[in-house]
């Protein structure tokens, strides 16, 4: 999509000729453009390992494939959840029974579904049953979302399209979990949570007859905290839902793919007062830092890889822009103002560094 994030390379490129047109120093730039990255990402880990070396020592990884709190400020992501994606299939029978004749007798492969899944999650409340997919929430991070907070307020909830209905004269409209801000940003950054992505083994509506369907099928996403190791999380959910099958059903689980997800090193006082200049310069208020609930596989790499240096994830997902869906829409001054930030943080790093080789 134009927001997610086909604007990143422009931008990018927008940036440097900035820089360049100005007569800015800057420090030696390289840039890795990903075409697949909505396809599964195959491609671009290997390339980011066999060019280590030629990469060399880096100062700063800037991302543009993240998200924005409101379209006022520069945002800056703290974190990333990861994920761990499947197929969980249950099979009660080889075909189709009129349910005249089996139901009852035959148990029915969605209630199994509901009882294995509810070894998972607590339908009541949606959290996470296994310990194993929780952890403590860093207080730079839990400081981070206070003060975020107080800036978004209820728009965190609000900005998401409820359905609604007429009740008596008055409009009705769904709730989300939680209406506290802060709760309600570390339920999107910091709290696994499971979705239910697609089903297979429905008629449509209007096929559907009196028969008894042989299996049921939910394509599974976990979302799981930042510090949580993907493939650990799959190894157990597997064995959780595939063990001791509710009438010795079929119950298998297919790993559809996962990614760890990522906490932000530690800032710099370079890169923080760089932000802050640039969100000022462009944005007239100080630059916001926000956790995500997405995942980008490539900052953990970069991160292992490259320990010593800063990033800058950041990105025009902001309210309203709705990645993934047919309505996705780039907020064009945004992507300006946040082009224009980008330049003035990488025109920023070798003023920093000669300040450091003179107080040296």
């Amino acid at each position: 999509g134009g927001a997610d994030d086909g604007y990143a390379v422009y931008a990018s490129i927008a940036a440097l000729q900035a820089l360049k047109a100005q007569g800015a120093a800057h420090p030696r730039i390289v840039g890795l453009i990903e075409t697949c990255e909505e396809s599964g990402s195959y491609d671009l880990l290997p390339y980011v390992t066999a060019m280590k070396d030629r990469l060399g020592d880096v100062g700063l990884v800037i991302c543009l494939d993240s998200g924005a709190g409101n379209y006022d400020q520069l945002w800056l992501t703290t974190s990333l959840r990861g994920m761990a994606s499947g197929t969980l299939k249950v099979e009660v029978l080889t075909e189709g029974i009129h349910s005249g004749d089996a139901s009852g007798l035959v148990p029915s492969s969605f209630r199994i579904m509901r009882q294995v899944l509810d070894r998972l999650e607590d339908s009541k409340t949606g959290r996470m049953l296994p310990a194993s997919f929780h952890c403590e929430v860093p207080a730079d991070r839990l400081a981070q979302a206070k003060q975020t907070a107080a800036i978004l307020g209820d728009e965190l909830f609000k900005r998401f399209p409820w359905a609604h209905y007429d009740c008596g004269g008055s409009t009705q409209f769904a709730l989300p979990t939680t209406t506290d801000p802060v709760e309600a940003l570390l339920a999107r950054t910091w709290k696994p949570t499971l979705s239910v992505t697609g089903a297979e083994g429905f008629p449509a509506l209007k096929d559907a007859g009196n028969v008894l369907r042989p299996y049921t099928a939910f394509k599974l996403s976990l979302r799981l905290p930042p510090l949580v190791e993907a493939d650990a999380a799959v190894a157990e959910m597997k064995k959780l839902l595939e063990d001791n099958a509710p009438y010795q059903a079929r119950v298998t689980f297919e790993h559809g793919g996962g990614a760890t997800g990522w906490n932000a090193p530690a800032i710099t006082p370079w890169f923080e007062r760089a932000l802050n200049a640039a969100s000022q310069a462009h944005f007239g208020a100080p630059c916001g830092y926000i956790g995500q609930g997405g995942t980008i596989p490539l900052m953990n790499m970069l991160s292992e890889g490259f320990p010593t240096a800063q990033m800058m994830v950041c990105g025009v997902l902001g309210p309203k822009s709705n990645a993934h869906g047919p309505n996705e829409f780039l907020h064009v001054p945004y992507a300006k103002k946040l082009t224009a930030a980008v330049a003035e943080v990488i025109a920023a790093l070798p003023v920093a560094h000669a300040a450091e080789a003179a107080a040296a």
